[in-house]
């Protein structure tokens, strides 16, 4: 059928198209009817149990499962079980657990690119004078080295900062709104809280912060997830915790 309609959008380009001789029944092409889909909808809890349905892959959709391979008798399993009432497989605890960790296990998946960027950064960063690597696979770099006291986890830091991608882009500046950041010290990422604590009043640090130490597989805002974060900043002031 293709075919046959190419060789006549060819001739009817270069006016080439003659009359046909009458079509015979030998020489007639079977052409198919459409079939017309049969409409389930039928009563208007029909139409309404569609809409529900529609709901239902549009959330799936906006949670990002709309990749998910459903087993639709399991699925309707859990509707029935859910709308009748009826005693569900597992209990909301180990649902939400399940469910948590195949979203971050499909999101680890999507941004593993970045996550390994960022890795071979770090494997080649710290290897530059200067650089100090922690533990935890924290990376700092002391600019200027303060006099004071250095917080505690309990604490809280006045701070300036500035925020950047591996690639450059600033995602956030305190210096860029004229005002510090005051917020306790457990308050913030793992990377900093972990930093700030290194740092004495008056110091200026560079932090290459890992996505595990900061926003991990999922991202905030402008930063996507699995990114690498880079800091520089400057510790103005810490309050101690009183007793």
């Amino acid at each position: 059928m293709q075919k046959i309609i190419l060789s006549v959008l060819l001739l009817a380009g270069t006016g080439a198209l003659k009359a046909q001789p009458p079509k015979t029944q030998a020489n007639r092409t079977q052409v198919p009817k459409p079939v017309t889909p049969v409409n389930i909808l039928k009563t208007t809890n029909d139409s309404v149990s569609y809409v529900l349905g529609e709901i239902a892959a549009f959330n799936l959709v906006q949670q990002g499962l709309g990749d998910v391979k459903i087993n639709n008798t399991v699925f309707l399993r859990a509707l029935n079980d859910i709308l009748g009432k009826k005693q569900t497989l597992m209990d909301d605890v180990t649902a939400n657990a399940l469910l948590n960790n195949y979203m971050v296990k499909l999101q680890q998946d999507k941004v593993k690119p970045a996550i390994e960027e960022g890795n071979k950064f770090l494997a080649q960063n710290k290897l530059k004078p200067g650089v100090k690597t922690t533990a935890s696979g924290l990376q700092y770099e002391v600019i200027t080295e303060g006099q004071g006291n250095k917080p505690a986890a309990i604490d809280t830091f006045v701070a300036h900062y500035r925020g950047t991608l591996l690639n450059g882009t600033e995602f956030d500046a305190s210096y860029n709104r004229g005002q510090p950041l005051t917020l306790g010290v457990s308050q913030v990422i793992r990377g900093w809280t972990e930093g700030l604590q290194l740092m004495p009043i008056g110091s200026k640090y560079k932090f290459w912060i890992p996505y595990d130490l900061g926003y991990g597989v999922m991202g905030q805002g402008q930063i996507p997830g699995g990114a690498l974060l880079i800091f520089e900043v400057e510790l103005l002031d810490v309050k101690k915790k009183q007793e």
